[in-house]
């Protein structure tokens, strides 16, 4: 018999205790991905079979994001930014990591956790909510039980904005700080606050990033209570 070196031991230990954070797309069939970027989890959903609406706000990643999706079926993008309010012009904040830290509000605390990241650019973009969204390009509610937002700061926005079609995700997924990571943004409590008062329990959290000072990012699971 093959014995394990202590280190292989613990590492295996290390994944079978540390639940997987995606293990919740193995209980559904779509997923509205809002803060799309370059589409990165798009081989991950493949691998779960999934239908997926990605949305990014920003022209040129989203045709970076639709070039990304080509071969991949049932994967559709739509070039938008969502928010709680319909046709209200937002200065748009480009960072300088290809965009994955791109907002409509302003760096703070961020820069703690990353120095490195900056804005170089600011756009003007116009806001629609997710259930404006899902009615003009005609998105059918029910092909898709997951929601999963990676705004940053805005999901709060995102949630309001969507409250009329809320009750059809089985599942809500959110990256999120428990600080003023962007100014004024939303945070941990104000969305586990919004979200269980309309029926919804934490499922899961997984820490990401550490603030020196203290605060952390998580990627946060709730679910639906049937």
């Amino acid at each position: 018999m093959k014995i394990m070196e202590p280190r292989a031991v613990l590492r295996r230990l290390k994944r079978l205790l540390t639940p997987n954070p995606d293990r919740f797309l193995k209980q559904v069939s779509g997923v509205v991905h809002v803060g799309a970027n370059t589409g990165g989890e798009r081989d991950t959903y493949k691998r779960y079979g999934l239908r997926v609406a990605w949305i990014e706000p920003i022209p040129e990643v989203f045709q970076e994001l639709k070039a990304n999706l080509v071969g991949y079926e049932g994967q559709l993008a739509f070039n938008a930014l969502v928010t709680d309010q319909d046709n209200i012009e937002h200065k748009f904040h480009i960072s300088n990591n290809g965009g994955c830290s791109s907002s409509i509000f302003d760096l703070k605390l961020h820069k703690d956790i990353w120095p490195e990241v900056a804005y170089n650019k600011t756009i003007t973009l116009q806001s629609v909510t997710l259930t404006s969204l899902f009615e003009t390009e005609r998105i059918r509610a029910d092909d898709y039980d997951a929601l999963i937002m990676d705004t940053q700061g805005a999901e709060m926005l995102v949630l309001k904005g969507a409250e009329a079609i809320l009750n059809g995700f089985k599942f809500i997924k959110t990256e999120v700080a428990d600080f003023e990571s962007y100014a004024g943004c939303c945070q941990l409590q104000d969305i586990d606050q919004f979200l269980k008062q309309r029926g919804f329990y934490e499922f899961s959290r997984s820490k990401f990033a550490e603030r020196p000072a203290g605060g952390n990012y998580y990627d946060v699971i709730y679910k639906r209570r049937s």
